[in-house]
């Protein structure tokens, strides 16, 4: 019996990045030219690197603590996660804005333009994951809440890291 392929190589995989990756690109491509440049600085790229950031904080720590990433959750993770986010957050912008300004002289503007939307950028990833965590807390501490009872698959520890499992060949039917 061979063995699954592995799961970025997988054709439905592949489609779910493709459809995400569209739609977040055409979602950015729509703010930066709806939001002008302020004093030659692209705003809109930073913004929307920051709001990226903090989405996919928010996405990946609320998917990793409702369980493995399997299922649904995983076809998620890649949609969102790798298409949607990975396609509206442009890191590759960011680095030729930051060098259009370094280019035109503008040396202090190009370094803080680039060092502020990485530092942002993973304090909001940071954010993402604390108000995934609070909302976990919350739900879970009404005592009507279905979150307050634990299932199996619920870590009773929302510090307890979960470990992505790699997807095992029976996972999802035979779509090499």
């Amino acid at each position: 019996m061979s063995e699954a392929r592995p799961l970025h190589l997988r054709l439905p995989y592949l489609g779910l990045t493709l459809i995400g990756g569209s739609l977040g690109t055409a979602a950015r491509e729509a703010i930066s030219l709806a939001v002008s440049d302020v004093d030659g600085i692209p705003v809109a790229i930073f913004g929307i690197n920051i709001l990226g950031a903090f989405c996919l904080g928010l996405l990946l720590s609320a998917l990793s603590r409702m369980g493995p990433d399997v299922g649904m959750r995983q076809k998620m993770r890649i949609l969102i996660g790798t298409g949607f986010m990975g396609g509206f957050t442009t890191y590759s912008a960011l680095a030729a804005d930051a060098a259009s300004l370094l280019g035109e002289g503008r040396v202090g503007a190009g370094l803080l333009y680039g060092l502020v939307t990485v530092v942002i950028g993973g304090l909001a990833t940071w954010a993402g994951i604390a108000l995934a965590s609070a909302r976990r807390r919350n739900a879970s501490a009404g005592p009507s809440s279905p979150a307050s009872t634990a299932s199996p698959e619920t870590p009773e520890s929302l510090d307890e890291p979960i470990s992505s499992p790699e997807p095992s060949s029976h996972e999802g039917g035979d779509d090499r």
